[in-house]
């Protein structure tokens, strides 16, 4: 008999095969354990021609005799397999976290002519930009400049790109931000923030979760803003 694809599924694994369906099914269970790690006395097999038809038990009182044509396989139908063992004593071949994983010394690193890091050195990209300093410089003191001419200062009252209002809590470098350059933490009056005023554990300002954001000089205006509701609106200059 000709063999068909199938999709087949379980905790551990997810892909598509071909079976013959010549196969008994004690043959499609040996087929199955290095497939989906279930040993075969512990497998649940359930086969649906589609997502919406009802599934159809693969097992049989004499699975050595019993071939799966005489079940109802189709081609490109899901194969599920259950792990009936109790749950401590099923393998979870989806968590790496035990998994020892390779590490390189920076140094090593830093001598390779291979790596990232050697290409970005010979193609003078990112922080090997000679004019990249210059760069820094200047948007330093744009902001700057916009700090100074918007009188933004710690205490006073502003308002966000039009709408979310707060208090000026913070002004300065965020070194965790790769963006570089200033920023303005804002405590917001409502939660409608993207933190509590620390980046990366490294704390500018106290406010809750949810109430704290660092925002660019651009989109922020100071005056006398009272507390009121406003919108959920959000901004790719903010962190």
């Amino acid at each position: 008999m000709a063999d068909i694809s199938v999709h087949v599924t379980s905790y551990n694994a997810s892909s598509e095969r071909k079976i013959s369906l010549s196969w008994t099914i004690t043959q499609l269970r040996a087929r199955l354990e290095p497939v989906c790690g279930i040993p075969a006395g512990y497998q649940n097999i359930t086969f649906r021609a589609t997502e919406s038809a009802p599934p159809i038990a693969v097992s049989a009182n004499n699975e050595d005799a019993v071939t799966l044509d005489e079940l109802q396989f189709a081609p490109y139908g899901i194969l599920n397999v259950d792990d009936t063992r109790p749950a401590g004593a099923r393998a979870n071949y989806t968590d790496v976290s035990a998994v020892e994983k390779f590490e390189m010394d920076y140094e090593d690193y830093e001598s390779r002519t291979d790596s990232v890091l050697a290409w970005k050195k010979r193609n003078q990209l990112g922080r090997f930009d000679p004019a990249r300093e210059q760069e820094i410089a200047s948007k330093q003191e744009q902001y700057a400049a916009e700090i100074q001419e918007r009188e933004i200062a710690i205490g006073k009252r502003c308002q966000v790109n039009g709408d979310r209002r707060g208090v000026v809590q913070f002004i300065g470098e965020v070194i965790e931000i790769p963006q570089g350059g200033l920023w303005v933490g804002v405590r917001y009056d409502e939660p409608v923030g993207k933190n509590d005023g620390s980046i990366a554990g490294v704390r500018y300002f106290e406010a809750p979760r949810g109430y704290g954001a660092f925002v660019r000089p651009t989109n922020l205006e100071v005056g006398d803003f009272p507390e009121e509701e406003i919108s959920l609106s959000d901004s790719d200059e903010e962190m």
